[in-house]
């Protein structure tokens, strides 16, 4: 590994691993946004049918994400960055041939499977190339730039679907999955990189695979994600609904921009004051942006909705898995990586699917209320499980 300046935490190996993940991400959450459109509308699928893609894409990731870091640890980070960066890049190119709902549902599965591997491999990547001084704020701006595909995404997806083929527009963000891969193979990795996750041992045990330390706040994380899966995966045809489509894009760059703005202040209160006076306010204004979704008959209302919404879940996310990182021993934060978003996965799979079964069954307006009463509940989980855990 080249050696990093005590105090440059901007040096070209970083910068490009974070454009790499922006880049994974943008597609990622494009494709989970507009996907359900193509297959309502294109596809002549079912809410249910919709709720399905996502969940399949989910399963597969969940099944490998507790053994990725057996998979780096035997390949090698260096590896097991350009195979699965390779084949991530291969699979977004074959969504322009999905054609049908059988084709769709295989590639999804199959994509899943890479994603998981590629997104555990490259935290331990980033990691070694921040300064041992700037580690928060370096790990800040990577978990942004996730931040940042989470909203870009589907900004884009949706300004580009509403006048152009679904095949158009896939091949456009498999373009953007092209540009990471580049990327990925100018970042200088040794042949074989030892990683924080790889501890030599006899037999494998649940350890290897859990770390139950960031297991709290992990589950807490399942909580969180199931309710911002109506969101992800259903905040388009929602507003198709409503008659609002054109304005679907604009909700994303109203929540970013309400992210975005909190980010700073919410950094500096989470370091002098501790998580909890992050997480309370933040669940609380989550809980009352799905409330108002519920609700809402006009253009007005679901943009104050991505209010509420980006300052809370944009808080609250970034929040809970610094916390599953700083409860964890400093050579288990690969586990507690894996661990953390295996439990984040599994909460958007779960979602997309029983709020797609409850939407099809009632309405949305029932959809976002059980999510919004589900945030509150969350918050006595928390409070219970979580706040009291001491930080190792």
């Amino acid at each position: 590994m080249n050696a990093v300046n005590a105090q440059h935490l901007w040096n070209k190996p970083f910068i490009l691993c974070l454009l790499n993940n922006l880049f994974l991400f943008i597609f990622y959450f494009a494709q989970t946004t507009i996907l359900p459109i193509y297959i309502l509308n294109e596809l002549g699928g079912s809410l249910s049918q919709a709720g399905l893609a996502m969940t399949l894409f989910m399963v597969s990731a969940i099944a490998v994400r507790p053994f990725s870091g057996l998979i780096i640890e035997k390949l090698g980070t260096k590896k097991a960055l350009y195979i699965s960066e390779t084949l991530f890049c291969l699979f977004s190119l074959t969504y322009v041939f999905a054609d049908n709902l059988t084709i769709l549902m295989i590639i999804r599965f199959l994509h899943g499977i890479w994603f998981s591997i590629l997104t555990t491999v490259t935290v331990p990547i980033v990691n070694d190339f921040i300064p041992a001084k700037r580690k928060g704020e370096g790990m800040g701006y990577f978990l942004m730039s996730i931040n940042l595909g989470i909203v870009l995404g589907p900004l884009i997806g949706l300004t580009f679907i509403q006048s152009m083929s679904y095949t158009a527009v896939a091949g456009i963000l498999a373009a953007f999955v092209v540009l990471g891969f580049i990327f990925c193979f100018l970042i200088p990795l040794p042949s074989h990189q030892k990683t924080a996750m790889e501890t030599p041992k006899k037999r494998l045990s649940i350890h290897d695979f859990i770390e139950f330390k960031a297991l709290p706040v992990a589950l807490m994380a399942m909580m969180i994600s199931f309710c911002y899966a109506s969101i992800m995966s259903f905040i388009a045809t929602f507003a198709e609904s409503k008659h609002m489509l054109a304005y679907a894009s604009l909700f994303f760059a109203v929540f970013a921009i309400s992210m975005m703005s909190l980010r700073p202040i919410t950094g500096k209160i989470y370091d002098r004051k501790g998580p909890n006076a992050v997480v309370y306010p933040a669940l609380i204004l989550f809980s009352i942006g799905l409330a108002v979704l519920a609700f809402i008959d006009s253009v007005a209302g679901l943009l104050f909705s991505a209010v509420l919404i980006g300052m809370g879940f944009g808080s609250a996310q970034p929040c809970l898995q610094t916390i599953s990182i700083q409860r964890s021993p400093k050579n288990r934060i690969g586990h507690a990586t894996s661990t953390y978003f295996t439990f984040y996965d599994l909460g958007i799979a779960i979602g997309s699917i029983v709020l797609g079964m409850i939407i099809a069954d009632t309405s949305y307006a029932v959809a976002y209320s059980i999510c919004a009463v589900l945030v509150l509940i969350s918050l006595i989980y928390y409070k219970f499980m979580v706040a009291r855990q001491p930080a190792s």
